[in-house]
C-alpha cells in the first residue's frame, strides 16, 4: 500500500520497484484514512515514516493499559517472549530454543495475529521505514510482535536507500548496513559520506550546488552526522544543519530529543528549541483526546482548549513525563520549559516537509514570540 507522497524519493523508488516486479499497489490519497485503508487492504508491504510507527506504538500501549489485570499481564508476557525469540535469538541468527519457540507460536496465534490484523498487517512481509530517526524501543516492540520493520536510510540524491537492516545481525538504534556496491565512510565533523552507482551526478543546471555537494575525491556529502561500528552498521546522530549550540557552548541534537519525547502518548508533535539560548525548551502539540482523558480523571475544569493547555496541573503532569523520558540525557540536553500549542504543525502551513519532518526555520519564525516568552523569565 502506498500512502506517502509520490513526490518523495522513498515512496517513488519503492512504487517503481513494485511496478517493475508486477506487484499490485493500493494508493491511499487521504492521510486521515491510512489506518482504515491498512485494515481494508492488509498489504504485504508498505513504506512508512517513523511518525506512523509512533502512532501505532502509542495506540497499542494505550490499549494494553486499558485491559484488565489478567489480560495486561498476558500481553506483557507475550511481548517478553516475543523479545526473547525475535530480538535475542532470531536477530543474530541463532537457533531458538524449543520451549521458547513453542511459547512464541502460542502467543503469535492467540495475540500477535489479532494485533497485526487490527493494525492492518496480518499478511505483512516487510515494512521499509525511513525519513527520520525512530526510537529503539519502537523498533524493539514492532519486531517483538512479529512485524518485519526494516529500518533504512537514504536521500533523494542517493536514489533513496543507502543502507537498511540486513536479514540477521542488524543493530537496533542503527539504520542498517550499506547496500551492495554502495560505499559509506565518515568524514570531517562526523558527516556521513556516500559513493556508489545510485548517487546522483549532480543538480540540474546548478554547478555551484553540485560542487558543494561533493568532496574533491567524489564522495557525496549527505549533511547527516553519524558513526559506523565494527559490523558496518550506521548510526545517525542528527542532521548537521539541525545541530545547534546553546549559549553555554553545548551541542544539542534536537531530533534525538524529539524522537524520545514522541513516544509518549500525550505528545503528538514536538519541536525542540535552544540555538544560542541558555537552555533547551520545546513547542509541544499534545494529543488532545489523551489530554482530555487526563483532565477528566484529574477533575480539571476548563471552558476552552486554550484554558486547558495553560492549566498548571496539566503542565506539571507533562513536565513530569518529559523528565522521566529524558533521564538518560545529559542535564544540558533536557527540556526545561515548554509551551503547549493547540494547532498541529502541518505541510499546508509549511512547517512540515512531505515526509513529516520539521522545517525548523519556519517553526522558529512563526512562533518567535512564544519562543521568546519561554526565555523571558
Amino acid at each position: 500500500m502506498c500512502f506517502l507522497p509520490l513526490s518523495h524519493i522513498f515512496e517513488m523508488a519503492w512504487t517503481c520497484f513494485c511496478l517493475y516486479r508486477d506487484v499490485e499497489i493500493y494508493v491511499n490519497q487521504d492521510p486521515q484514512r491510512v489506518q482504515q485503508s491498512l485494515r481494508e487492504t492488509q498489504p504485504n508491504c508498505m513504506c512508512a515514516v517513523p511518525r506512523f510507527w509512533e502512532k501505532v506504538y502509542t495506540g497499542v500501549n494505550e490499549k494494553i493499559a486499558s485491559l484488565n489485570v489478567f489480560k495486561r499481564m498476558m500481553m506483557r508476557r507475550a511481548l517478553k517472549i516475543g523479545h526473547q525469540r525475535n530480538i535475542v535469538y532470531k536477530r543474530v541468527g541463532t537457533k531458538v530454543p524449543w520451549l521458547l519457540e513453542h511459547q512464541y507460536q502460542f502467543y503469535r496465534k492467540h495475540l500477535f495475529n489479532a494485533l497485526r490484523h487490527v493494525i492492518g498487517m496480518e499478511r505483512g512481509m516487510f515494512f521499509p521505514t525511513a525519513g527520520a530517526p525512530i526510537a529503539p524501543e519502537i523498533v524493539t516492540f514492532v519486531r517483538s510482535v512479529g512485524i518485519n520493520m526494516i529500518v533504512g536510510y537514504g536521500l533523494s540524491e542517493t536514489t533513496a536507500t543507502v543502507s537498511c537492516f540486513p536479514h540477521t545481525g542488524y543493530e537496533i538504534g542503527s539504520v542498517g548496513t550499506p547496500l551492495r556496491d554502495v560505499m559509506v565512510k565518515i568524514g570531517p565533523n562526523d558527516e556521513v559520506l556516500v559513493k556508489g552507482p545510485t548517487v546522483m551526478r549532480g543538480y540540474y543546471n546548478r554547478p555551484e550546488a553540485t560542487a558543494e555537494a561533493f568532496t574533491a575525491d567524489g564522495w557525496f556529502r549527505t549533511g547527516d552526522a553519524g558513526q559506523i561500528d565494527e559490523s558496518g552498521a550506521i548510526t545517525l546522530t542528527d542532521r548537521i544543519k539541525d545541530l545547534f549550540k546553546t549559549s553555554n557552548g553545548k551541542y544539542i541534537a534536537p531530533q534525538a530529543i524529539e524522537s524520545c519525547l514522541g513516544t509518549d502518548p500525550i505528545i503528538e508533535q514536538v519541536a525542540v528549541i535552544g540555538d544560542r539560548r541558555k537552555f533547551v525548551t520545546a513547542l509541544i502539540v499534545p494529543a488532545m483526546e489523551t489530554l482530555k482523558e487526563f483532565a477528566e480523571k484529574a477533575k480539571i475544569k476548563y471552558n476552552s482548549i486554550q484554558e486547558l493547555l495553560e492549566n498548571e496541573q496539566v503542565h506539571a503532569h507533562i513536565q513530569s513525563r518529559i523528565d522521566k523520558l529524558m533521564v538518560n540525557f545529559a542535564p544540558y540536553e533536557r527540556v526545561k520549559r515548554f509551551t503547549l500549542l493547540s494547532v498541529p504543525f502541518a505541510m499546508e502551513t509549511g512547517e512540515l516537509t512531505n515526509t513529516l519532518k520539521l522545517r525548523r526555520p519556519v517553526v522558529n519564525s512563526r512562533y518567535a514570540d512564544i519562543i521568546a516568552a519561554m526565555y523571558s523569565y
